[in-house]
């Protein structure tokens, strides 16, 4: 009798486990890994998981062949993750191709605390179709404050082109993309008709006139730990960076960099829900992506939350206790002087472009 109640009991035990097992529901999520994606885990998936315990959230460090990865599922017919990070040149690419869900944001999305709807609280034109932004980061300018007396540190992205009263090399990455913009906000072009410029030719070759005045004074970069490094071993005075890393050195390493804020060229970063996903995922979407979610983010890393309302709400940072809002791409100062990237004109002009830079650098 009492082993037949001891193999009951046993029996028991695993109808219930196994039952708690089924009951417990996976939601699969793509994102970049690194400090991105623990940022990611300790702001809104921790939380969520700990507000909803029937729910186990897996990361798969994927975002890099997202799109091609998206591809495949749908074609397939077995789609099997849940929320994608992608870019929003892809995201467009993506809801164009029908691989990802269109999304009513007003109606998925949390509204400000304050009523303001999504659409009006986002950064101006970072929502797409579908595609609902998380951070913004950005391409900056930034500088070795031991190069240059108290008296005369630069604050302006003309410093950057002013070999003669700035001297010392400047560290760009060898790309079009971004010089081309800075060249011509450094020749007086304000941002808002940067791209409108660059459409014409006489706009590509005054950028390239303006590039041509420090040419000579540039080390052109490739991977992103140059920057940081040439400016740390003082063989360059400025460098061209995302602004995560110098954030970075400046808090981790204490090097003495300072950001040029103007001119900054900011990107977006976000999320993309696959097709067939919506219903499952959208009380985490808007979660996720509302006011207090994307501020907690910014204890995690110097990117800025893509919400207007969640600026005020940054506070400092998760292990040094520095404030955090004169660091993000968002906060107030340095954003006045912000151009957006254009996907589409990149889309349209990179391979010309490109082909044109590179023959410049050769010439």
């Amino acid at each position: 009798m009492k082993k037949l109640l001891a193999t009951s009991v046993l029996a028991g035990a695993a109808v219930f486990a196994a039952g708690v097992a089924q009951a417990q529901e996976t939601q699969t999520i793509v994102s970049w890994g690194g400090a991105y994606e623990a940022s990611q885990q300790k702001a809104y998936v921790d939380p969520w998981e700990e507000k909803n315990p029937d729910v186990d959230m897996i990361f798969e460090n994927k975002a890099q062949t997202a799109l091609a990865g998206l591809r495949a599922q749908v074609q397939a017919d077995n789609v099997v993750w849940d929320l994608v990070d992608m870019l929003p040149s892809e995201a467009i690419i993506a809801c164009a191709e029908g691989l990802v869900e269109p999304i009513d944001h007003d109606a998925v999305l949390a509204a400000a605390p304050d009523g303001t709807p999504p659409t009006e609280d986002f950064v101006q034109g970072s929502l797409s179709d579908c595609f609902v932004p998380q951070i913004v980061y950005s391409n900056i300018i930034a500088f070795n404050t031991a190069m240059f007396p108290e008296d005369k540190q630069p604050t302006s992205m003309e410093a950057v082109f002013d070999v003669e009263n700035y001297p010392g090399k400047r560290a760009l990455q060898r790309k079009p993309i971004n010089n081309l913009e800075w060249a011509l906000i450094a020749d007086g072009v304000a941002p808002e008709d940067v791209y409108d410029t660059l459409e014409t030719e006489e706009g590509v070759a005054r950028a390239f006139a303006k590039l041509d005045t420090i040419k000579d004074h540039v080390i052109w970069w490739e991977e992103g730990a140059q920057a940081p490094q040439l400016l740390a071993d003082q063989e360059v005075a400025f460098a061209s960076a995302y602004n995560g890393r110098i954030f970075n050195a400046q808090v981790s390493e204490d090097q003495p960099f300072e950001i040029i804020w103007d001119g900054q060229v900011f990107e977006l970063d976000g999320w993309v829900v696959p097709k067939g996903k919506l219903d499952k995922m959208a009380d985490f979407l808007k979660f996720a992506t509302d006011t207090q979610r994307l501020a907690d983010q910014a204890k995690y890393i110097s990117y800025g939350p893509a919400r207007k309302s969640s600026a005020p709400l940054v506070s400092t940072h998760a292990e040094t206790g520095i404030d955090m809002k004169p660091h993000m791409p968002t906060y107030g100062p340095n954003f006045e002087t912000a151009l957006p990237k254009n996907d589409e004109f990149w889309a349209d002009y990179l391979d010309e472009l490109t082909e044109r830079f590179n023959a410049w650098l050769a010439s």
